[in-house]
């Protein structure tokens, strides 16, 4: 092996910078020898031939990486399956395969390996890619690393970044939260990212109720000035994946909001389409639908709609709605995600050098043990189980109560459930 290449692609997530940090670092440690480049804004860089070369001076400077958010590299929303839209964004010429491109590209650059860190149409994409090129006999080994906010990744237990992100959501939270005391009767909505998974808001709600459980042991509350537990905790945390008797909840809250003077809820992005479509559709509120009859669903203000909604049953004087996704998904990484990161990147760049391919992770179906998983295996939508132990606990002190899955969710293999706090 001669030379790798690196790409980001996708959306951000907290771990890119540090992923290409600790790659840079461990193929200085075992192997110097190797060429590393990195592609500039994704497959769209890889399509335009835009690269740097790591240079003995970069290599001493990469530890740094673990410092920054986002990715040193730049990041592109690009489908090499999509000709059209390539074509459109003039990354391709007319007649040509952007995948053909991609592939002439690698083959000028001599590379033998590609680290892509992204999501799961990133690593699918990359495979797709170097099947291409084996058939065209250049052969190419494909490393992917996992990086979604959402955690969403089948089969995988665990991607990068998520954890992070949960964590910066509340800490998002811990400021905002103090607006209960801008008005009376207040009604905060905190929509978190998570269109068809609810892990980034069962996450980001378990952190800051553990937070908060936590500060109060270690501070004063002043109950008669305002400043109790009660009224700074979450009351409520909707996912998608959730059942909801609205009417017995917006009960339950208005009580709430009766005793406290405040009422704070932690929504996903995507929680209740389902539910929200057919109350809209029965107030008589116009729908924006495709062109196969769908609701588009970017159009569905979802925190919007939990405001609305709860506002008037709960009698609330003001309603806030705040979104922390981009704060989230734009930081450094933390500490266990580091730890994470550390593992994953070791054992890719060990591929490698073996010549493997796939994309790496603890493999949900071979007893969450670390290992490069068959990219044919790999897809995205993979839902948040809301029976881990940890979110029905959470439930269980906020005093919500426990809800069913869905439906379509009940005969669902979510795979081993860790008991514990971590990942």
């Amino acid at each position: 092996m001669k030379k790798v290449a690196l790409l980001t692609a996708g959306g951000l997530a907290p771990c890119l910078s540090s992923c290409i940090g600790a790659l840079i670092d461990r193929y200085t440690e075992v192997a110097p020898e190797v060429r590393i480049i990195c592609y500039f804004d994704g497959y769209q860089g890889l399509l335009q031939g835009r690269s740097v070369e790591i240079t003995p001076e970069m290599r001493k400077d990469a530890f740094f990486l673990h410092q920054y958010g986002g990715s040193p590299i730049g990041n592109s929303r690009v489908k090499l399956s999509n000709v059209a839209d390539c074509l459109k964004r003039g990354l391709i010429k007319e007649g040509q395969d952007p995948r053909q491109v991609c592939a002439d590209q690698l083959i000028k650059d001599e590379v033998d390996v590609l680290h892509t860190i992204g999501g799961d149409d990133t690593n699918t994409a990359a495979a797709d890619l170097a099947a291409y090129l084996q058939q065209h006999n250049y052969h190419l080994s494909v490393i992917g690393l996992p990086k979604t906010i959402d955690n969403d990744i089948f089969p995988l237990r665990q991607s990068l970044g998520a954890l992070t992100a949960a964590e910066q959501s509340s800490v998002f939270f811990q400021n905002v939260v103090h607006e209960v005391t801008a008005n009376p009767r207040m009604l905060l909505v905190h929509e978190v990212m998570g269109r068809n998974c609810g892990y980034l808001t069962g996450k980001s709600a378990f952190y800051y109720h553990r937070q908060l459980m936590a500060r109060g042991q270690n501070r004063a509350w002043l109950k008669e000035l305002g400043f109790f537990p009660e009224r700074f905790d979450i009351h409520g945390v909707y996912v998608p994946e959730m059942t909801l008797d609205l009417d017995a909840e917006e009960k339950r809250l208005k009580a709430i909001m009766d005793k406290y003077g405040c009422v704070n809820v932690f929504v996903s992005e995507g929680a209740m389409l389902p539910l929200i479509v057919a109350d809209m559709e029965a107030r008589g509120e116009p729908l924006v639908k495709d062109a196969f009859g769908h609701v588009k669903l970017d159009t569905l203000n979802v925190g919007q709609w939990f405001g609305k909604r709860f506002s008037k049953a709960l009698g609330a004087e003001k309603v806030l709605v705040q979104k922390s996704g981009y704060f989230s998904r734009s930081a450094p990484a933390n500490a266990d995600d580091l730890r994470l990161i550390k593992g994953f990147c070791d054992y890719a760049v060990d591929c490698a050098l073996r010549g493997e391919s796939g994309l790496i992770g603890h493999d949900i179906e071979h007893e969450c043990k670390l290992r490069a998983i068959e990219f044919e295996r790999v897809k995205g939508g993979r839902p948040f189980n809301i029976n881990h132990p940890w979110f029905v606990e959470l439930l269980k002190e906020i005093g919500q109560p426990q809800p069913t899955l869905i439906d379509s969710l009940k005969s669902y293999n979510f795979g081993p459930v860790d008991a514990s706090s971590r990942p």
